[in-house]
């Protein structure tokens, strides 16, 4: 079992940054790829960015491309997503996921966190 616990969202106004964190526990971290989802009310879980065990390969969504990026610590088991010029359409809860592979689709990650809110203001 990897046990995830994600950290860092909140209330910010369009344009602005916010970094999220996601402390792994329990099997070894860098054995796992990792990934960040979001889903805003009424939508589906969507990809956002994901990293390979030791961070040689990232993967973005479109829509995050150029402004987010993703980073891991395998010292520190984390993964972090740092998420600039925000825009409302990015306010979503965050969820940080492990699997065995990097990539877009939730089928491929075992493990999930509970989830942090990101709110953007316009």
């Amino acid at each position: 079992q990897v046990q995830l616990v994600e950290s860092g969202g909140g209330l910010v106004q369009a344009g602005g940054s916010l970094r999220l964190s996601c402390v792994a526990s329990g099997r070894t971290f860098s054995n796992y790829a990792m990934g960040w989802f979001r889903q805003a009310p009424g939508k589906e879980r969507e990809f956002v960015a994901a990293i390979s065990w030791n961070g040689g390969s990232t993967f973005y969504a479109d829509s995050v491309k150029g402004r987010f990026t993703i980073s891991r610590d395998n010292a520190k088991n984390t993964v972090s997503l740092q998420m600039n010029s925000l825009k409302p359409e990015d306010t979503a809860v965050y969820y940080c996921a492990a699997g065995s592979f990097a990539g877009r689709w939730r089928n491929m990650y075992d493990y999930w966190g509970q989830g942090t809110q990101v709110t953007v203001s316009s």
